[in-house]
């Protein structure tokens, strides 16, 4: 019986790792490309993105990716976020008509970003990386297309440059994709900067959290005073009655 049982569940476990490979084995690589995150963002407004990038290869490190901004959707305002071991080179074209930027023409945008890693920074193995950037305001288009490409210690390439099929699968090496939606009338589209300036001031609700806390405190300190002499008085009359039996004096003349 045992042994039956021992043989049931080695089955069973083998079954069950089985049916593991074959799901994660076919799932991994169609989620194993590079992508902008967030996927989405509005139309006008300035978005702070991600480029994810995982390592694909079992032997070789990521010591480079190139990311093309869409030449049909130019942005006037592109900067990076610093990457620990990590250079980032900026590439320029000219645009015309200019992009409009808070009622100034801008001739001049982003059209590639480098990053190349430097002793000890590569992608390894099994890991991934992000590299961010803040950009605005984003074009009055349905999606922009960032494709990409992804070279490796050993010297190969990949290029993320299929574009997306309406109605069609995924494709085998797809480019990332920032879907954006059209701005609602009450939507801010102003610059991060001004964005912080106009935001709401947190003082009265931080001070208003700052008693209530003060007060929750005040209240679980008297609980518990009150538990302390709550047990002192109930092991005063177990004493007590201990002392006197049915709680009659014992006094004898």
């Amino acid at each position: 019986m045992l042994r039956h049982r021992r043989f049931a569940a080695t089955a069973a476990a083998l079954t069950l790792g089985a049916v593991a490979t074959a799901v994660f084995g076919f799932v991994a690589p169609a989620s194993a490309h590079v992508t902008v995150n967030p996927r989405e963002a509005t139309q006008g407004g300035y978005g702070r993105l991600a480029f994810r990038v995982p390592n694909e290869s079992d032997a070789a490190s990521t010591t480079k990716l190139e990311i093309f901004l869409p030449e049909n959707a130019p942005v006037g305002s592109v900067s990076t976020m610093p990457v620990p071991g990590w250079t980032v080179a900026v590439e320029k074209r000219q645009v015309d008509p200019p992009v409009q930027v808070h009622g100034s023409e801008i001739t001049e945008v982003v059209s590639k970003i480098t990053w190349t890693a430097g002793e000890g920074a590569a992608i390894a193995p099994g890991t991934f990386q992000e590299f961010p950037i803040s950009m605005g305001p984003l074009p009055e288009v349905d999606q922009m297309i960032f494709k990409a490409l992804q070279t490796y210690s050993d010297g190969a390439v990949v290029r993320w440059i299929d574009e997306p099929q309406p109605g069609g699968e995924e494709p085998a090496a797809p480019a990332p994709v920032l879907t954006l939606a059209a701005a609602d009338a009450d939507t801010p589209t102003t610059a991060p900067a001004d964005s912080a300036a106009a935001a709401p001031d947190d003082s009265d609700d931080e001070d208003g959290n700052g008693l209530a806390v003060g007060l929750g405190v005040a209240g679980l300190l008297a609980g518990l005073g009150g538990l302390v002499l709550g047990g002192l008085a109930f092991t005063r009359t177990r004493r007590s009655s201990e002392a006197t039996p049915g709680g009659e004096s014992t006094t004898t003349s």
